[in-house]
């Protein structure tokens, strides 16, 4: 009998969450149970899928560099992936906003609905949260997100899973390796291929537990909806944004198809677990090393590549976020400030979500944080923006898992077009978990 393929396991498990979600939202403590015996497992899974990012990162990128033999070569892979991520995400925000300006899902909501959302999200904990962070993150000087790059303490930085720094980190212990010659290099660099290898067979064994674990994240997400009546007023503007959302996967199938070269089926094929782990925790960062294992093994892109491509998309590559932020922005103005709906001030929105997306935290609802920074930087009324945050919020996080699958589908596909482009890319050769089961049982 042919073994079930895990993309098919891992979408067993999500409609069981989903199904056993609704069941026990319906029963009395049915919240709870799943809060207490549930939802653990997959919280479980998250921080294994964290504990393997860091090292997972340092070892595939300084590995990767070390590789490349010369120095110009990471220049070249360097600004090819940075201007592709930033074209990729221009083209997003402008998807965004032509939906949005097009159907205009804002207009003609009634007043009573909008009331009911204020008085139900304004003043909401999570709501509260995202606005502190924002003006935390505004009141930062201007090249407060360069100096964020460079570390004082890199075993703080790993700690605290900062991308950006461990990726200069990796970079500059990479060049170091290049810089003092391959003989006194080698036991690092055979160091680190070693630990590579022994990090993405820990990504193989991590998920076999994958559709138990999506099971427990669903469950607990749909216990989190209480108020069906709000999200039904939202799904107008909720369908614009799976809608871009929608075309910015159409975008990248296209670019597979024309530019690499490969079936945009076998690709979805290949890199489905990470969009459906991706969907599921509504973290690129979690679901980074489920990615950087299906695009080496399964897309076939060389490690120097994916090593570096990836890690950095998933803190600067946020087009389905900035897609969304756009759309949002628009949608939160229709309802609440529609005077503010000028040309000028979209363009703004262009150039701030374009802005804030290189940086922003690879979490779940980073996006609301972002989007408050975006409504800020066109004059939006800060006595409003708690009420406009509170008009999205019963919906962001579906909407943050949607958005969140675009963002790794963008990073796999941008690691593919580098790859092509520097003809780094290969045949795919995956690797099971027990493949050398047998020599040491």
């Amino acid at each position: 009998m042919k073994k079930l393929a895990l993309h098919w396991k891992i979408i067993i498990g999500m409609v069981l969450g989903v199904i056993f979600g609704f069941i026990m939202n319906s029963i009395n403590g049915g919240k709870g149970f799943v809060s207490d015996w549930i939802a653990p497992f997959g919280t479980i899974f998250i921080n294994l899928l964290k504990l393997i990012a860091v090292p997972l990162i340092l070892a595939s990128l300084i590995k990767g560099i070390s590789d490349l033999k010369d120095i110009s070569k990471i220049k070249s892979m360097g600004l090819r992936t940075i201007g592709i991520y930033i074209a990729t995400t221009l083209v997003a925000i402008v998807i965004g906003l032509s939906i949005v300006n097009v159907v205009k899902p804002g207009e003609g909501m009634p007043q009573d609905t909008i009331e009911k959302i204020k008085q139900k999200y304004e003043n909401d904990a999570g709501v509260t949260d995202k606005l502190m962070k924002a003006s935390a993150q505004k009141d930062a000087g201007p090249l407060q997100a360069l100096v964020d790059i460079f570390p004082s303490n890199i075993f703080q930085s790993f700690a605290e899973a900062s991308m950006l720094q461990i990726i200069f980190f990796a970079l500059f212990v990479g060049v170091c390796l290049l810089l003092i010659g391959e003989k006194k290099a080698k036991p690092l660099v055979d160091f680190f291929d070693s630990l590579n290898d022994v990090v993405m067979k820990m990504v193989d064994l991590i998920m076999l537990f994958a559709p138990y674990a999506v099971f427990a994240l669903l469950a607990n997400v749909i216990i989190a909806f209480d108020d069906v009546e709000i999200l039904i007023k939202l799904l107008f503007y909720a369908f614009c944004v799976i809608g871009g959302l929608l075309l910015m996967i159409c975008f990248y199938l296209l670019l597979i198809g024309v530019y690499v070269k490969k079936s945009p089926m076998w690709f979805l094929k290949q890199i489905s677990p990470a969009q459906l782990l991706a969907f599921s925790t509504s973290s690129s960062a979690a679901t980074l090393p489920v990615t950087m294992e299906r695009v080496e093994e399964h897309l076939g892109v060389d490690k120097e590549v994916s090593g570096f491509v990836l890690p950095v998309g998933a803190t600067v590559n946020m087009d389905g976020t900035s897609l969304y932020q756009g759309i949002a922005a628009v949608f939160i103005m229709q309802v609440i400030w529609p005077e503010g709906l000028t040309f000028s001030n979209q363009l703004v929105i262009i150039a701030t979500a374009l802005l804030a997306s290189i940086g922003s935290a690879a979490v779940p609802s980073a996006g609301l944080v972002m989007l408050v920074i975006v409504l800020e930087s066109i004059g939006f009324p800060a006595e409003l923006l708690p009420i406009g945050i509170a008009l999205i919020f019963a919906v962001d996080r579906p909407l943050d898992m949607l958005r969140t699958v675009v963002n790794v589908t963008g990073d796999a596909t941008v690691a593919m077009l580098v790859a092509k482009s520097l003809g780094k890319l290969h045949d795919p050769k995956p690797k099971e978990w027990d493949d050398n089961y047998e020599a040491v049982k």
